[in-house]
């Protein structure tokens, strides 16, 4: 928008100033013709007073007051040709020095409402020469073409010095224009970019909504986007109370149905066991993933990482407390997740509960900005390396682990939901999770994730 502004405004001034100044440029090369035509006028006045009285000599041609008619070639010259005689007879000044002044009317030059003639011709030496030339009818006494020429180096270098001063001049003023454009148009942009800040800030959790004062035209804009904001909090919200309540509708009467086929013996209350537990394991993993969507969807969360890590370190060494576990933790300081805090802890928590699940005696989490700085989407990036020295994975095992509900060994509790919903909720978030070989010799998870 800013570039269309710009350029349309560029081009608009860019012609005006050149149409301006082209017919300034013409409106000044006619007044100075003007001028010089007058000039002219008045010598060719006086030489035609001179021969009407009879009083003209070539010696003494008149009040001209114009010394360069006297100086040879100097490029102002007079010349009165008799008409009525053959051959003609031509009297000139004695710049001529023998030479003739062309005749207008041989260029074909016509004769204005007057009787004169104006126009360019060339002279002695070729030069350029504004001419200005007059028929006089006499009677008896003779008709003569009288006429005056001047250097018309004099027009063209009035023109050219004007034309010179008016395109700095243009170019200043257009400089100017531009720039003072430039300024118009980013001003008039700034509560756009405003808003555009503000929506940064709202993604990246410093604010929940566009605050402010803003110009009548983005004010409407503003609103629509706090109501669409709001309707997305609404729908999130919603979700979230609807996925809970059909958590707890549907754990409720598959527990009954587990703990009656507990009960029971035999072929059918194991086959209901089974299923009862396939069943438990679909439910659960649909809906947290329906958990997780409706969480991502809220934009505007972040969520310091160090105390989310620390704590759950704490926590995994209370509930392994009987296996003497050393947990090590090792995280940057301010470094944000952008998410939910639910969502990092859901996540990282699977992850050292896996560690500690395998681990021998050592599980080491780490957490600091990626090193690239940038995500694909041009985003800061951070990553979470939690280590163990278990048994590790082989490549084939890495996987097939991350397939849902897929338990390598039945004999550890849990649900083999854990490692299949962080890697499918840090794709949700434009993270990935990637499994391989730890320094320990165990496994390691390696969590990238949004940062702030």
């Amino acid at each position: 928008m800013a570039v269309r502004l710009f350029s349309s405004a560029a081009l608009w001034t860019t012609a005006t100033l050149l149409i301006g100044g082209v017919t300034l440029s013409s409106y000044y090369t006619r007044s100075v013709e003007r001028g010089f035509d007058q000039r002219l006028h008045v010598y060719l006045k006086t030489l035609v007073a001179g021969v009407a009285d009879g009083t003209f000599s070539r010696d003494d041609p008149g009040s001209f007051g114009e010394p360069r008619f006297d100086l040879p070639l100097s490029g102002w010259y007079w010349q009165i040709t008799r008409l009525d005689k053959e051959p003609t007879e031509s009297t000139t000044s004695k710049s001529l020095f023998e030479e003739e002044l062309p005749r207008l009317a041989d260029l074909g030059v016509k004769e204005t409402v007057v009787g004169t003639r104006e126009g360019y011709a060339a002279g002695p030496e070729r030069r350029r020469l504004r001419i200005v030339e007059r028929t006089v009818d006499l009677g008896p006494d003779g008709r003569y073409l009288i006429a005056i020429g001047g250097a018309a180096g004099e027009i063209d270098k009035d023109i050219a010095d004007f034309n010179v001063t008016l395109l700095i001049s243009f170019l200043l003023l257009g400089l100017g224009l531009v720039v003072a454009t430039g300024f118009q148009v980013r001003f008039g942009l700034r509560p756009l970019a405003r808003i555009r800040a503000q929506l940064v800030e709202i993604r990246q959790g410093g604010r929940s909504r566009l605050d402010g004062a803003f110009p009548q035209e983005i004010a409407p804009l503003a609103g629509e986007l706090n109501a669409l904001l709001d309707v997305n909090r609404e729908i999130v919200e919603r979700a979230k109370t609807h996925v809970g309540n059909l958590a707890h509708g549907l754990k409720t009467p598959l527990s009954v149905i587990a703990n009656e086929a507990d009960a029971g013996e035999g072929a059918f209350a194991a086959k209901v066991r089974e299923q009862a537990v396939l069943m438990r394991r679909q439910i659960d993993h649909h809906l947290e993933r329906a958990r997780l969507s409706a969480g991502v969807a809220l934009a505007g969360d972040t969520t310091p990482v160090k105390p989310v890590v620390e704590a759950l370190a704490r926590t995994m060494e209370k509930v392994y407390r009987t296996r003497d576990l050393a947990i090590a933790v090792e995280a940057t300081e301010d470094l944000r997740f952008r998410g939910e805090r639910q969502d990092l802890e859901e996540m990282v928590g699977n992850l050292v509960d896996n560690a500690c699940k395998w681990a021998k005696g050592r599980v080491a989490i780490s957490a600091a900005p990626y090193g690239p700085a940038t995500g694909p989407n041009g985003r800061p990036q951070l990553r979470v390396l939690v280590d163990d020295d278990g048994p590790g994975l082989t490549p084939e095992q890495s996987a097939e682990v991350l397939a849902r509900g897929k338990r390598l060994d039945e004999t550890k509790p849990g649900s083999g939901l854990g490692l299949a919903i962080v890697s499918e909720l840090a794709a949700m978030y434009g993270g990935r999770l990637a499994l391989a070989k730890a320094p320990e010799g165990g496994l390691r998870c390696d969590l990238t994730l949004p940062g702030v």
